[in-house]
């Protein structure tokens, strides 16, 4: 989205994109004392499957987003570091579609159910500013979905490439200007790059948009189907170096697969109050459920307090953002409360029945668990003179564990836990020109443990881990921005964080994996980012960061479990795991006699597998090429790519599993594979 902006009594001389996660409200990027990037509808459609956020979000500096090769497990996604140690899921990182929250009030999330195929635009929230998002905010990733068009019109796409992939969408809008909307529905499947890795994954999505007397109200409705997506597990170096496709030969033994099924309903209702007052309302609620068969060994659970080797569990969560707003003539103040539950019936099983594996045997676990966030924040807005703008915000954020033990055989194993914090940003912008800003900006966050980090002790002992504390951060920012047309853009943001109690894993064996607190960890770094349409025919597009991610303050953690007390000192000065201290994109288009050609260059340094720092995936680089073409046949538009990812062929490790108990931390990359296209659009 463009508009175009006057400065300082000016002419309007620069074309700068709206931005909202900031604000939650529609601010020019050049006005905001954050570093946001907005990617738009063609950069994620266009030569691209529309599967996964990581063939998207590498353009965003500072954002780490890994395909795994593994759909039982999701992408790996981090923002300066925050969500890096992850070993499934997304945490630590605040994930919104349609104003609906993908992060559940522990902190826990997915991407799975994204339906890139309907996507309108994805904002990428980074720095201090990511705190007014309450509990994980490391950085935020919001994505909003089409709504109606310029008329009714219905489109069917497909792809297909190496390894049995394949994926096949169709989609319809329509409506007018009081009511409109869109549906999209799209199936994925592949047999998977590496052994034992097939899947697949079906989405839909509904969006709807009307004028009301209330105000203009839109509907979300989203749905997930994955049965039964298996996981290869990761690999040991050596197994790794031998045959990267192979699966580790325990998730062949047990046949390691999960399936889940997700459904959500949201809406939103955004209100003109009068006298300069508005309001919005977001309301949602869904379902999630899981069954995930792992590869833990039989004996292990013969402990009477293991609690299997099947994990199932049934979710229901839901909330309501709301929030009111009051414009002055240089001043705007917000203010909003949330509120979030998550109800959980979670159930383990062994994962044997006699001599047979990978199958769901007796009972072992029987809880439900809930989880309640209630936050109240507000901001202020304000214009101090022609060239300084002030955006200061507060959130105060409790969020509250309950577990209660249904399976008693061994006791009652119920607990509680609970957290809270009071947590303010600050910046200030500095308009140097109508089309260069300067800003700086603080903000003090926190994180929670989730539910899963909460589950076991170090000690072996039953019930909630109440020892763990959250995450605390500093957050510092400085940054300029620079937008003189639409043609041209660039931004440099530098930045520091220090985490008090970072959460770390003390131990990692028998399938479970118990955290504790490390004392102090630091983050600084430098990204750059930058646009340039040289030529109405050619453009080019830069994402570079650099970050130094260490412990600053030496901690303990555990050889092994059991362990009432930790002995093996981890030095100030190692890096925190899953970090790559560099990274690159790069990216040239150009268009010639119809059909465009786009080249990228995507590289990563090499990256830590554990907090002892043992061992490192290689850093890596990997050139792709597409070409597309656009074309009229009847009353269709056609729209043609074909693709080539790593055309060197290069082998590498796309991502590592952090801390993996049994050094199986390495999860290998495609080498060289092709992929063609089409949109047809009536």
């Amino acid at each position: 989205m463009l508009f175009t902006l006057a400065a300082h009594g000016q002419a309007p001389a620069t074309l700068d994109k709206v931005v909202i996660t900031p604000t939650r409200s529609e601010r020019a990027a050049l006005d905001v004392p954050a570093s946001v990037d907005v990617i738009e509808r063609d950069e994620v459609r266009d030569g691209q499957w529309r599967v996964n956020l990581s063939e998207s979000l590498p353009r965003v500096p500072g954002v780490v987003a890994l395909n795994r090769q593994n759909y039982a497990q999701d992408l790996q996604i981090s923002i300066r570091g925050f969500g890096a140690r992850s070993t499934f899921g997304v945490r630590g990182v605040r994930l919104y579609l349609d104003g609906i929250p993908a992060t559940t009030p522990d902190g826990q999330g997915q991407v799975s159910n994204f339906p890139l195929n309907a996507v309108d635009r994805i904002e990428v929230l980074r720095g201090p500013f990511s705190a007014l998002y309450g509990n994980s905010s490391g950085g935020v990733i919001a994505m909003t979905t089409r709504v109606g068009g310029d008329g009714p019109a219905t489109e069917v796409s497909g792809a297909a490439g190496g390894y049995g992939t394949w994926r096949l969408g169709i989609d319809t809008e329509g409506g007018n200007d009081r009511m409109s909307f869109a549906l999209d529905g799209s199936r994925f499947s592949t047999e998977g790059y590496r052994e034992h890795s097939a899947a697949r994954r079906d989405v839909v999505n509904l969006r709807a948009a009307a004028v009301t007397p209330l105000g203009q109200l839109r509907l979300s409705v989203n749905g997930l189907d994955m049965p039964d997506a298996q996981d290869p597990l990761g690999l040991t170096r050596a197994q790794a170096a031998a045959d990267p496709r192979q699966a580790a030969p325990q998730a062949l033994q047990f046949n390691t697969r999960k399936s889940a099924r997700q459904a959500q309903l949201g809406g939103e209702l955004a209100s003109d109050l009068g006298g300069g007052w508005s309001s919005n309302v977001v309301a949602w609620f869904g379902t999630r459920d899981i069954t995930q068969f792992q590869a833990i060994p039989v004996a292990v659970q013969a402990s009477p307090t293991h609690p299997g080797g099947v994990i199932d569990f049934e979710r229901e969560f839901g909330g309501v953002d709301a929030r009111v707003q009051r414009s002055f003539d240089r001043t705007t103040l917000t203010f909003g409360v949330t509120t979030e539950r998550m109800n959980e019936d979670r159930r383990g099983y062994e994962n044997f029945i006699g001599p047979a594996l990978g199958v769901m045997g007796r009972l072992r676990r029987d809880e439900q668990n809930t989880v309640t966030s209630s936050d109240a924040y507000a901001q202020l807005e304000a214009d101090l003179a022609a060239r300084w703008k002030l955006t200061a915000g507060v959130r105060a954020s409790r969020v509250e564990f309950r577990s209660d033990d249904r399976y008693l055989s061994n006791g009652n194993d119920s607990g509680q836990v609970e957290a809270s914090s009071v947590n303010p940003v600050v910046g200030i912008v500095y308009r140097a020109s109508p089309s260069t800003s300067l800003y700086a900006s603080y903000g003090r966050g926190f994180e929670t443990p989730t539910l899963n980090e909460l589950a076991y002790r170090p000690d072996g002992s039953a019930g909630l881990n109440t020892s763990l504390q959250p995450a605390r951060s500093n957050n510092v920012e400085v940054g300029w921005k620079f937008i003189p047309s639409a043609a041209l853009s660039a931004s440099v943001a530098l930045f520091g964080v220090r985490t008090e109690d970072d959460i770390v894993v003390l131990t990692n064996s028998g399938g479970r994996s118990s955290f504790g607190n490390a004392a102090a960890t630091e983050r600084s770094g430098i990204e750059a980012s930058l646009f340039w349409r040289a030529a109405p025919d050619f453009s080019l597009q830069a994402a570079l960061a650099a970050i130094r991610a260490i412990y600053s303050e030496p901690f303990a953690i555990c050889l092994g479990a059991p362990c009432s007390r930790p002995t093996l000192v981890i030095p100030a000065g190692n890096r925190l795991p899953g970090i790559p201290a560099e990274t690159l994109f790069i990216r040239a288009d150009y268009r010639t006699h119809g059909v465009d050609l786009g080249a990228e260059w995507r590289a990563q340094s090499r990256l830590p597998v554990d907090d002892r720092n043992t061992d490192f995936a290689a850093g890596w680089g990997v050139v792709n090429l597409s070409a597309q073409r656009s074309f009229i046949a009847g009353s269709w538009n056609l729209r043609a790519f074909f693709r080539i990812d790593n055309v060197l062929d290069a082998r590498y490790i796309g991502s590592v599993i952090v801390n993996e108990g049994n050094g199986r931390f390495f999860e290998p990359a495609p080498g060289r594979s092709w992929t063609v296209g089409l949109d047809a659009r009536y």
